[in-house]
């Protein structure tokens, strides 16, 4: 069935001027979690004036549309100098293990005179909805296996028992044509906490697409996977929203026409669109992303048409 979203605007745009300083910025990465009814409260991640990220919130109305609450304080800033999220925080799902509401991350270095680079840090989130630092230490680093940088993990728990999660891992920074080679990878875990890392989860094409960010997955009704992605194609073109599909979530075939969206021809999300985040709502399949600027014009909404 060849999938088609249904674009329903713009939800969120980060006000010009009286933000947090901490919050200036960006919408990115738009997380939902749901609160009553059709209100979610959609946690982002802005920026402040040194382009350091941290974790903001609106409340909305994914139903009617409409911010219902606008949280002026982050909830969770960037660290300090020398830490692995000192300078920024984006963030990529939420999973929950013995009751325990948890939130994973990538934190940001971007040491002087060196590349930036990523590690993974979770965060506990509150019944209230607060977001507290697990350990001051990476969740997951770097190893053999991600020797470069990690970025933004979703973590899955499956019917059968146990947990898969996909993440960004950088191979290389420049794969020849001036663009990196940033891949999906696969982890499982029988308890949500200790991981073992399986390598390359969707394949790769050079100057097709070969720098991946971002993976939202979910399962379909005949029990197989689905993954909607950001990606680059190495050929200088900005981000797209791309898919996968899988029979085991850890095999991907790569889909990239059957994503079923596309930038507009004008206007907020007409140059490029990424950071997809795909939830189910009283059996409607909807779709949070960004479009032009990283998040700077903020985040929509789509809903799938599955006839």
């Amino acid at each position: 069935m060849t999938k088609c979203w249904i674009k329903l605007g713009q939800l969120y745009v980060p006000k010009v001027s009286g933000q947090h300083p901490k919050l200036i910025s960006h919408a990115a990465n738009p997380l939902p979690v749901h609160m009553s009814g059709d209100v979610y409260r959609i946690f982002f991640s802005g920026r402040d004036d040194q382009n350091r990220s941290s974790v903001g919130a609106v409340d909305v109305d994914i139903v009617q549309r409409k911010v219902i609450t606008e949280h002026h304080s982050p909830f969770f800033e960037h660290g300090p100098v020398g830490s692995f999220y000192s300078d920024g925080v984006s963030i990529g799902n939420c999973y929950e293990v013995n009751g325990i509401k948890y939130m994973l991350f990538m934190g940001w270095q971007n040491p002087p005179g060196g590349h930036w680079r990523g590690d993974i840090g979770r965060l506990i989130v509150t019944p209230e909805l607060l977001l507290q630092l697990e350990d001051e230490e990476p969740f997951m680093g770097i190893d053999s296996t991600d020797p470069i940088s990690l970025s933004y993990p979703w973590v899955q728990a499956r019917p059968s028992g146990g947990f898969d999660m996909w993440y960004g891992s950088t191979l290389k920074w420049d794969a020849g044509n001036g663009e990196m080679l940033h891949v999906i990878q696969h982890a499982m875990s029988d308890d949500g906490s200790n991981w073992c890392r399986t390598g390359l989860a969707v394949p790769y094409e050079l100057g097709f697409a070969q720098a991946f960010s971002r993976p939202t997955t979910v399962l379909n009704d005949s029990g197989d996977f689905e993954m909607w992605f950001s990606f680059r194609s190495g050929v200088g073109e900005k981000y797209r929203i791309g898919y996968a599909r899988s029979g085991d979530g850890i095999n991907w075939m790569l889909d990239l026409e059957n994503s079923g969206i596309d930038v507009s021809p004008s206007g907020w999300d007409s140059e490029m669109i990424e950071y997809p985040f795909v939830f189910n709502h009283n059996g409607a399949r909807y779709m949070l992303y960004n479009g032009n600027g990283y998040g700077k014009t903020g985040f929509g909404l789509a809903v799938l048409d599955d006839r």
